[in-house]
């Protein structure tokens, strides 16, 4: 299958938003956990079926997988904090996390804004 570019659009602003409510409101760590569970189901099926013979896609996708991951085990850290500080770091963490998927989603479409095939 080909590169489908909205279904890629349509993950960074998921990611955006939940990044935004992750780091600007008190977003509950269960309906956090919720809402990366519901992103992971997203990416199974939407973006996992996209494959790509591009190498390149496939590297970024594997590693999409294991940052989804990596955030799951985040929220279950964060749902374990016993103080603010504690806290505060995991959001950041989440952040950041959610900001390396946006990038790769973004470098994913890149080459099509470029015209490469």
């Amino acid at each position: 299958m080909s590169l489908n570019p909205e279904k890629y659009l349509a993950l960074v602003t998921l990611l955006e938003q939940l990044r935004s409510d992750a780091t600007t409101t008190q977003i509950a760590a269960p309906e956090l956990r919720v809402r990366v569970a519901s992103l992971q189901q997203f990416f199974g099926q939407q973006i996992v079926p996209l494959a790509d013979e591009n190498w390149r896609v496939q590297s970024y996708q594997t590693e999409m997988s294991k940052q989804l991951r990596l955030l799951a085990i985040d929220v279950m850290f964060l749902q374990g904090a016993r103080q603010a500080s504690t806290a505060q770091t995991r959001l950041q963490t989440i952040s950041d996390r959610l900001t390396t998927l946006i990038q790769y989603c973004n470098a994913i479409l890149q080459p099509e804004a470029e015209g490469e095939k």
